[in-house]
Parts: structure tokens; sequence; C-alpha cells
């Protein structure tokens, strides 16, 4: 299954390191003429990646405090105190991600438009082709799915620490920042990974909710590397390794912690 997965990848990353010009004369499968890395200056200089990358930026990195933020609060309410609805929430919370985005994509859109919005915050005057709308519903669609891992996790921490908290004299606040969040970190760090992943990958929101193209996501500049007759498909290549080296690089950063959070409750003891 590992080597299923990184054909593709290979594949891309050999292609994008040859010439077109050589693959014209020797084909796609040989192994013939020169390899070197004008396709990446290439792709990155007509591609306009920089400020696509700067667009992700500003849209990913918010998105995932956010979610982060109002999820682990969420998740410390309904998993560390006994109340009358923190089941109800949770499954309300839950039963957010069985709904397609896709379906809400038509009355997202109008509610965007007809949001007014004073001039000095956007441009618009409306929630359309803002980067913070992106955050925004980004943020409330990623919410469900990490409340419902984080309650997981912090439903498996012994309930005397946070006994022993009050005991103390710690409130709720300081329960949650200073007992609770410490030994949710290999679970933050696993779900931050995944939500780079998916915030950063993500083409439908901002296709949607963005209207300038100097807006758009770095997903999208791959399409400014399209001829409008012949497709340069190593030139292509250059431009989906560019785009894929950031989430590498985070899960390459954050893999311990990713493998320890994925791994919490697989042995007792």
């Amino acid at each position: 299954m590992a080597v299923m997965w990184l054909i593709p990848l290979l594949w891309a990353v050999y292609t994008s390191l040859r010439p077109k010009a050589d693959t014209d004369r020797y084909g796609y499968f040989s192994i013939a003429g020169r390899f070197d890395l004008g396709n990446y200056f290439a792709a990155w200089n007509q591609g306009g990646f920089a400020g696509y990358f700067l667009n992700s930026t500003l849209v990913t990195i918010p998105t995932v405090l956010l979610t982060l933020f109002f999820a682990s609060m969420m998740a410390f309410a309904v998993s560390r105190f006994s109340w009358r609805f923190n089941t109800t929430l949770l499954i309300m919370f839950t039963a957010g991600n069985l709904l397609p985005p896709q379906v809400l994509a038509a009355p997202v859109f109008e509610l965007f438009k007809l949001t007014q919005l004073p001039y000095s915050i956007s441009d618009s005057g409306t929630l359309l082709n803002q980067l913070f709308g992106v955050v925004a519903i980004n943020t409330a669609f990623q919410i469900g799915f990490c409340t419902f891992v984080l309650s997981n996790y912090m439903k498996a921490l012994p309930l005397e620490l946070s006994e022993a908290a009050r005991v103390d004299g710690a409130g709720v606040w300081r329960q949650y920042i200073g007992v609770v969040m410490p030994l949710t970190r290999p679970a933050l760090a696993a779900l931050g990974t995944l939500e780079v992943i998916f915030i950063y990958n993500d083409y439908f929101w901002p296709l949607v909710l963005i209207q300038s193209g100097d807006r758009l996501p770095i997903t999208t500049a791959i399409n400014n590397l399209q001829g409008q007759f012949l497709s340069n498909y190593n030139l292509l290549a250059a431009g989906a390794v560019i785009i894929v080296i950031p989430t590498l690089v985070i899960y390459l950063a954050l893999q311990r912690q990713f493998v320890a959070g994925l791994t919490l409750g697989a042995n007792k003891g």
C-alpha cells in the first residue's frame, strides 16, 4: 500500500525534473535525457505561486487555530463535566459532519451576499470575496470533527486531575488552560496536521466564495500552468510538487505528535 501511494508522487517528481523536449523525444517512460530544476522555476514564475501561497497561508493558519480553540473548549465542556445537554450538543456537533458542504453551497453563497459589512472591513461590502469569509465557513465545518476527536481524547484523561484542581481552588478556565490542554498536545498536534492538510487542499469553498483571481488559494494556481491548446505535463508536475511541499513539511515536523495522538488508547497500562 505504501508503494502504491508513493508511485504517483515519485512519478510526478521524476517528470518534473525532465525538460519537455526530452520527454517529447524519448517518451515519458524513458530515462534518457537530462534532469534539472528548470520546470520548477518556470512553474513558480508563470503560476504566480508566491501570491497564492500567501492567500493559502492567510486562510489556513487562522482557520486551524480557531478550529482547535473552539473545538477544544466544546470538547472540554462535554467531556469533563456532566450536565443536561452535553451529550445532545456532542451529537449535534458530530452530526454536522454528515452534511456534505456542496448541499449548503447555494444558501451559504446567498447568506454571504446578503450580509452587509462596512467598506472599511470588506471592500465588497459583504462577506463575499473576502479571505476571512473562507476562514469562517471552514472553521464552522471543521469544528464538529475536531470536537468529536478531542472529546474522546479528553474522556480518556483521569477525572481525578480535574477534581484535584478543583480542591486546590482552580476554576473552570484554570482547569481548561492549566490541566487539560497541556495533556491534549498529542491530539492537538494530530488534529492540527490533519486540519492543515484539509484546509490547505480545500478547493470548493474558495471557488464558491472568492470572486477575485488574485485572492484564490494555491490549489487553484495549477490552472495558470495550463496552455490554451497544449498542456506541458512536466510543468504541471513541477507545480503539483511545489504545492504539496508545505503539507509534507508540516507532517514531518509534527510526525511524532501525530503518531502519538493516533495511538492513544491503543493499549492499556
